[in-house]
């Protein structure tokens, strides 16, 4: 197997930290990928050890075809699943954090690579699917900002009914980044996925069900039920089924250049801020400590 040996030794659960992957040979070859809360790390978003562990992922799982080492055997990878380990957040977004200190800094080179490694797990995941994997992600809380682009990246999308969804970087005078409109055109028109990135709604799953972009919603606590009976009904006609997808990823490519052109575009009314957005953003971010303290769920609202 020559180039697939020396890829997958790389594919070993016990290196990740922040990830958890649990392959399921039984449920048609699944791996479960579950972002990991760290109370003691805050917020639960895309904290830079988080994206450099899901980088590291993405690229084994490409670079060995979409094959996973479990118990001394090699196996394809015929679905993968990432979810959440917290119990109110898929993901709140981007490290706001982060971008305060980059801004404050005027440190433009850090608040790009970190835009640009959001942009190649993104990437990465939204085209890893080939002739024998399809991605799922698996919403059983609040997806935000950053956290709602990575669920949009997946081939499916499953959300429990409690679920809610939202871009709020409108709220300080910035925009999703990382794909967003590119991923919602895949499934909406250019003019919702607009309203959607600029309006600052929150969207309950059943709203988005209505609008396509949601493909399936079922009830509280029985998301990761659900998720394993619609891979048992997908893997019934899997070969079929997965052409069909990659007909409509072929009609509805996604371009790097132009994700990397809305990259720079992004650090740039990034890094020129007024003092009031950087108010706002500030705002959020005590907020978002204090949820993490107290386990509430963030109100995102527009001011």
């Amino acid at each position: 197997m020559g180039a697939l040996d020396f890829a997958l030794p790389m594919l070993e659960n016990s290196a990740y930290t922040r990830i958890r992957v649990d392959f399921d040979a039984a449920l048609s070859d699944t791996l479960w990928v579950t972002l990991k809360h760290d109370p003691a790390n805050g917020m639960h978003n895309f904290s830079l050890p988080l994206l450099h562990e899901l980088h590291e992922f993405v690229q084994a799982v490409k670079a060995g075809s979409a094959h996973w080492r479990h118990d001394g055997r090699i196996s394809p990878v015929h679905y993968a699943v990432m979810r959440s380990d917290h119990p109110e957040y898929f993901n709140a977004g981007g490290d706001l954090k982060h971008f305060r200190r980059c801004i404050g800094d005027r440190n433009r080179q850090g608040l790009y690579q970190y835009s640009m490694l959001c942009l190649d797990i993104m990437f990465e995941w939204a085209t890893c699917s080939n002739a024998q994997m399809s991605t799922i992600a698996l919403v059983e809380g609040r997806a935000l900002g950053g956290g709602f682009e990575a669920a949009l990246s997946a081939d499916y999308l499953i959300a429990e009914e409690q679920s809610t969804f939202g871009f709020p970087e409108i709220m300080f005078g910035l925009f999703p980044c990382t794909g967003a409109m590119s991923l919602l055109t895949r499934r909406v028109s250019a003019y919702q996925a607009e309203r959607m990135m600029t309006s600052g709604k929150i969207y309950t799953a059943l709203e988005l069900l209505e609008l396509g972009i949601v493909d399936v919603v079922c009830r509280e606590g029985e998301g990761r039920k659900e998720a394993e009976q619609f891979i048992c009904n997908h893997s019934k006609r899997r070969a079929a089924r997965q052409a069909v997808q990659r007909s409509r990823n072929r009609a509805s490519p996604l371009d790097y250049e132009v994700l990397s052109a809305v990259v720079n575009e992004w650090v740039e009314l990034a890094m020129n801020l007024r003092p009031e957005e950087l108010r706002v953003m500030d705002m959020l971010i005590l907020m978002q400590d204090g949820v993490a303290r107290s386990s509430v769920p963030l109100p995102v609202q527009c001011p």
